[in-house]
C-alpha cells in the first residue's frame, strides 16, 4: 500500500508540473540585512540557511518543491571576538550566518511559503504575527491564478510602534523591531489559543489593527486568513525584497 501512495503521489507531481523555484532576495534597505531560511515538514534544510546581503545586493536560492519553510531577515549583526554570529533582530541563535534548522526569534516579519503543497499549487503570505522587523516583500514571477500578486509590507512599523510592543536598540532610544500583542503579552485573545482557538472566536485587536491598518497584505494576528494568503499555480519564481 505505502509503494501504491508513493507512486500515486508521484504521478500526481508530474501530472501537475512541480518544479524547483527559484527564489531571488534583493536588499533595498540602507543597511545590511542577513537573511534567513528555514524548512519545516520534516524535510532536509536548504544548502543554505543564511547570507549576507548588503545593500542592493541580489541572491538567488534555487528550492526544491515540494517545501513548506519561512524565509526572513536579520538585521543589525555582527561577530564578537570569539567568532561568534548575533543579531539584533530574527536571531537564530546558531552563532553562525548560517541559521541551520533553527527559526528567527521574534519579533520578526515572515514570509511564509508552500510550494506544489496542493496539486502542484502554491502558498504564500507576508506574517506579522510574530511581530515586524523590517519591510518586505514577495512577488511571483510567471505562475497564474486570481491571487498570484504582489505581497508587501513596506511600511517601516518601527517608526511608529506602540511604546508597550517596542524593542529598543542598545541606545535605549532607537526602535528596533515591534511585538506582536501574542508575543508581547501571551494572552489567549491575541495569541489565538485556549477559549480563542476555535475558527471565528479570535478576533481582531487594537494591536492587531496597527499592523493591519499599515499593512493590509500581511497577517496581523493568526486567524487573519481571508485578506493574507496568496496563491500560483503553473511553476512560479518568486522575488523577495527587503525595504521594497
Amino acid at each position: 500500500m505505502k509503494t501504491l501512495a508513493l507512486l500515486s503521489l508521484t504521478f500526481t507531481f508530474l501530472f501537475y508540473g512541480v518544479h524547483p523555484a527559484t527564489i531571488t532576495f534583493t536588499n533595498n534597505c540602507l543597511y545590511t540585512v542577513w537573511p534567513a531560511t528555514l524548512t519545516g515538514g520534516g524535510r532536509p534544510q536548504q544548502s543554505t540557511t543564511g547570507f549576507e546581503l548588503v545593500t542592493k545586493a541580489t541572491r538567488s536560492l534555487d528550492v526544491p518543491a515540494p517545501f513548506m519553510g519561512w524565509f526572513w531577515g536579520r538585521t543589525k549583526c555582527s561577530t564578537d571576538l570569539t567568532g561568534k554570529f548575533t543579531c539584533a533582530t530574527g536571531e537564530c541563535g546558531s552563532g553562525q550566518i548560517s541559521c541551520n534548522g533553527a527559526g528567527g526569534n521574534p519579533p520578526v516579519s515572515l514570509i511564509e511559503f508552500t510550494l506544489a503543497g496542493n496539486g502542484g499549487q502554491d502558498f504564500y503570505d507576508i506574517s506579522l504575527v510574530d511581530g515586524f522587523n523590517v519591510p518586505i516583500s514577495v512577488s511571483p514571477r510567471s505562475g497564474s491564478g486570481n491571487k498570484c500578486i504582489p505581497a508587501s509590507c513596506a511600511r517601516n512599523l518601527n517608526s511608529d510602534c506602540p511604546s508597550d510592543l517596542a524593542v529598543k536598540g542598545k541606545d535605549g532610544n532607537s526602535v528596533i523591531a515591534c511585538k506582536s500583542a501574542c508575543v508581547a503579552f501571551h494572552r489567549p485573545e491575541y495569541c489565538c489559543t485556549e477559549n480563542f482557538k476555535p475558527p471565528g472566536t479570535c478576533k481582531p485587536t487594537n494591536y492587531s489593527m496597527f499592523f493591519k491598518s499599515r499593512c493590509p497584505q500581511a497577517y496581523s494576528y493568526a486567524s487573519d486568513d481571508p485578506t493574507s494568503t496568496f496563491s500560483c499555480v503553473g511553476g512560479a519564481n518568486y522575488d523577495i525584497t527587503f525595504c521594497p
